[in-house]
């Protein structure tokens, strides 16, 4: 990291104001409550000054190290010598040295206030580019704790944390920052959440690393973000169909389903779980797209979609009987079917009509899968603010109440 153009202007203006006079010419000054260097100082720190002013910093810097070690000199005079040692080193890219002398003088009681703030933030830029990322924390800290760190050494500070393993320092900071923004209504950093989740990755923290996601899809809702959360997602989801297949349409409807195995996958839930018309739209994308490159999945999934459109004739034929005996079921799980069915030929006025009839009548089996159900019929069918109220109804299971709140995040985002 490059140190700033605006520090280098605040060290040079420190060391002219470090203006040396002698203590024998000074008593006016210090009556006047100003402070002046000692007499004995005067003429070695003079000289160095003239060093500088005439660009020779090597010879100032031997001036100022003999100083440094004179007997009897004042705390002035200390801060005089580290104030031009600083501005020295900096002109000569000797930074170690620079951020020594600049520590040493910074809180000696002789700084203007007006000052420490840049110096301040310009201990966390050395610091950070010597890789003392411990004291590039505390300096940039304070700025952040002072009021005066601006983007710069905001970055810098969760770049150091993350930079000497400190993932759960890392993890506080960026997303106390990230909360700032979005308490402010701004929108988070990209690099802020990026860190967060890697973070979390660091940590094998799943559900840290899903929230993160969560996080980065909410303002940032690319294709491979939405993928790489939903893939977490879908993880979670091995070993249960229902969400399996709840998790599989979400992606789909992002269009982050990829391979080839997950399009049929996909298809054969779809079928058993008797919405054919969703496995033959799923399986002729597929196609379509080249997904199954292999010849032998190809010609597979090609049959797979001629079963699935037979299925669906079949399904299409008897709908209206469906119906009919689903509104004189007592309970609603038929209607919630017939829902389903509907749902998967696009025809989602009337998936929302039956799925809210089966919601109403009660007795349904998965009465969190089905209002999920709902609420994407509701979002297809151009009603977003009802599916967003249906999607804060899905609870019980946590896959599902996850896939909601997702559907949610994207209807708010479409």
């Amino acid at each position: 990291m490059k140190l700033t153009a605006g520090i280098l202007r605040t060290l040079a203006v420190g060391t002219a104001v470090a203006a040396l006079t002698a203590a024998t010419a000074g008593s006016a000054s210090a009556a006047e409550g100003k402070q002046t260097n000692s007499a004995k100082l005067a003429k070695p720190l003079k000289e160095a000054n003239d060093d500088i002013k005439a660009k020779k910093f090597a010879d100032a810097i031997a001036k100022l190290k003999d100083a440094e070690g004179t007997a009897g000199k004042t705390a002035y005079d200390e801060h005089l010598i580290n104030d031009m040692l600083t501005f020295a080193y900096i002109k000569t890219n000797d930074y170690a040295n620079a951020a020594k002398s600049m520590e040493a003088e910074i809180d000696d009681g002789f700084t203007p206030q007006a000052e420490i703030p840049q110096k301040v933030r310009g201990l966390a830029e050395i610091n950070y580019q010597l890789k003392n990322y411990d004291k590039a924390i505390d300096f940039g800290n304070r700025a952040v704790k002072g009021g005066f760190a601006d983007e710069q050494i905001r970055t810098l500070v969760g770049q150091a944390y993350y930079l000497k393993g400190d993932w759960k320092g890392t993890l506080k900071f960026e997303q106390g920052l990230v909360d700032t923004q979005v308490k402010a209504g701004e929108t988070p950093k990209n690099e802020s959440l990026q860190l967060i989740l890697s973070s979390c990755i660091k940590l094998n923290d799943t559900g840290c690393e899903t929230h993160a996601l969560e996080q980065v899809v909410r303002y940032y809702p690319k294709p491979d973000y939405w993928y790489q959360l939903l893939y977490t997602v879908r993880q979670g989801s091995s070993g249960n169909d229902a969400n399996t297949l709840q998790t599989y349409r979400l992606m789909y409807e992002v269009d982050v389903l990829k391979t080839a195995d997950d399009y049929t996958e996909m298809a054969q839930l779809a079928l058993e779980a008797g919405s054919p018309g969703e496995a033959v739209k799923v399986l002729q994308k597929g196609l379509d797209k080249n997904i199954f490159t292999d010849q032998r999945s190809k010609e597979r999934n090609q049959r797979l979609l001629e079963n699935a459109k037979k299925a669906a004739a079949a399904d299409q034929a008897s709908l209206a009987k469906q119906q009919k005996d689903a509104d004189a079921a007592p309970q609603g799980q038929k209607n919630v079917a017939v829902g389903l069915a509907y749902l998967g030929y696009g025809q989602y006025d009337q998936a929302v009509d039956e799925l809210s009839k089966g919601l109403g009548k009660g007795g349904v089996k998965d009465e969190a899968q089905a209002r999920l159900l709902l609420g994407i019929a509701q979002l297809k069918a151009g009603h977003k603010d009802d599916a967003i109220k249906t999607f804060g109804t899905v609870k019980g299971d946590p896959t599902p109440e996850r896939l909601a709140s997702l559907w949610v995040l994207h209807a708010k985002q479409a």
